[in-house]
């Protein structure tokens, strides 16, 4: 019980351990890869709101100062801001002031194709970024041919509500972020651009920090796989060796590893290979045992049968001779009764294996069994004491054959020992979840270093006075065998009155309604 009880609240199973490696690796990077999308839309945001700012602080400078003054104010936020600052009259949506024209430009958009490869490998991991959390990518930002109010959606969106700021998003030929804010003032219209580079550089020196992360978190997850491979792999070559040697017929040199320290499916399967090798090496012995027991049991009236038939070639006297042909005939009966005794030793549990137990009620087997023999019995032969529980109170599962099998063999045996006109008793009864079937004799009783033997097979006592041979010794073998297959067992015992005679109790798990 120490083996897999105390240490299998510490073991988790091998199924939860792989999958939990596995699953840990794909949850860090697609939480990377959504933190990074979230990164990124957090650093927009922020932008946009600051050039939301920038834009109300203009669009008021504007307002306040002359229109002499506007060319410097607009330069001057234009840089501040690092934007490029459009005014369009109010009127005509002609372009009035550019802060490029100004001075010099305060950002520069980028061909890709003069770019090195390192910059086109950061564009394409940033295109996988954009797939694995299906962001729709922006509007390619596109220098209208003609520039004027019109030319541009957010300055038409703001003409069509006058004082508030709408905003675009777009991206620029090397997939950065083109940011534009657009107001329509009396002052005139505003539209102010940036390229933010800077949140296309963040993003990425935060993706190589968390690519780092994930080339160790996946180091240490390979280890931890390797680690688990060695844990699942060794301990299963081991019992894999053991189970080849067994197969090759060796069985009895192999010494399976039960594996105690683990509580997990691979130290269940060691102690069931280990304890099944240790059943298949009860079995062998006990075939070896019980062919060697048959043989020793066959030579017998075989040797008796030999000597007669030898006997009856050289013997002429008729009375010598009947005798001879009577003890032929009743070694042929012994070797008749024995090989079929033996027959139904040899068969009983493959046949119960393959039965389906059914519902049986004990009290009424055993009435019927009692009222059949009481109709044949003879005057002075024992009598049966029987009480009768009531109908369904002792249900067991079993096969109702086979322990029909039993009572007899036990009733057989208790008629053999009791004296002339004994009783022999049958009790069955419902106790702590079994059902206990005792049956008494007033024979000599089983002595105490006698009550193990009497189980096993050709062993037998018989009372004194009876012929040699009239029983094969394997009744209680074989009464022990279905009891066992039914979960149950069987016992010698002393009368629980202190009387004279054996008790033999068998106990059977009660049926569960």
């Amino acid at each position: 019980m120490r083996e897999g009880g105390t240490h299998r609240r510490w073991w988790v199973p091998l199924r939860w351990r792989i999958l939990a490696v596995n699953i840990f690796v794909i949850a860090l990077l697609v939480g990377g890869f959504l933190y990074l999308d979230g990164y990124r839309r957090h650093l927009i945001e922020e932008r946009q709101e600051r050039l939301t700012q920038s834009l109300l602080l203009l669009n008021q400078a504007l307002l306040d100062a002359p229109v002499s003054r506007h060319g410097t104010i607009v330069w001057r936020y234009a840089s501040a801001t690092r934007s490029r600052i459009r005014l369009y009259d109010r009127a005509s949506g002609a372009l009035r002031l550019d802060s490029f024209a100004m001075g010099p430009p305060t950002y520069a958009l980028r061909d890709p194709a003069a770019q090195g490869l390192n910059r086109h490998a950061a564009r394409a991991l940033d295109r996988f970024l954009d797939w694995v959390v299906r962001a729709l990518p922006p509007e390619q930002y596109i220098e209208p041919t003609a520039d004027i109010a019109r030319s541009w959606p957010e300055l038409r969106a703001a003409k069509a509500a006058p004082g508030r700021i709408t905003m675009r998003y777009r991206f620029a030929p090397d997939r950065t972020p083109m940011l534009s804010v657009a107001i329509a003032s009396p002052g005139g219209d505003i539209l102010m651009l940036v390229n933010a580079r800077d949140v296309t550089r963040n993003v990425r020196a935060e993706r190589f920090e968390l690519g780092l992360i994930l080339a160790a978190v996946t180091i240490l997850s390979t280890l931890l796989s390797l680690f688990l491979a060695r844990t699942i792999v060794q301990p299963l070559q081991l019992l894999a060796d053991a189970a080849t040697r067994v197969r090759l017929g060796r069985a009895r040199d192999v010494t399976v590893p039960r594996l105690p320290s683990r509580g997990d499916e691979i130290g269940q399967l060691a102690r069931t290979l280990s304890d099944m090798t240790d059943a298949m090496h009860a079995r062998i012995d006990a075939g070896e045992a019980f062919a060697a027991d048959v043989a020793h049991e066959l030579k017998n009236p075989l040797a008796s049968l030999r000597s007669a038939l030898e006997g009856l070639e050289r013997v002429d006297a008729p009375a010598l001779r009947q005798q001879l042909f009577a003890i032929a005939r009743d070694d042929v009966w012994r070797l008749d009764r024995l090989i079929s005794d033996i027959a139904e030793a040899s068969r009983v549990d493959a046949e119960l294996s393959r039965t389906r137990f059914e519902r049986v009620d004990m009290g009424a087997l055993i009435g019927d069994i009692v009222a059949a023999r009481r109709s044949l019995r003879q005057d002075g032969a024992p009598d049966f004491a029987f009480a009768r529980p009531r109908i369904g109170a002792t249900m067991v599962l079993g096969e109702a054959f086979r322990l029909t099998r039993v009572i007899e063999n036990l009733l057989d045996n208790a008629i053999s020992f009791s004296p002339p006109g004994g009783i022999v008793r049958i009790d069955a009864t419902l106790a702590h979840g079994d059902v206990i079937v005792r049956v008494e004799d007033e024979g000599p009783g089983v002595p105490p270093q006698a009550r193990e033997d009497i189980f096993r097979r050709f062993h037998s006592v018989r009372p004194k006075g009876e012929e040699f041979g009239r029983h094969s010794g394997l009744g209680l073998a074989i009464a022990r065998t279905i009891i066992e297959a039914h979960d149950g067992s069987i016992v010698a015992l002393d009368r629980p009155d202190n009387a004279q005679g054996a008790c033999f109790e068998l106990r059977l798990p009660a049926a569960v309604d």
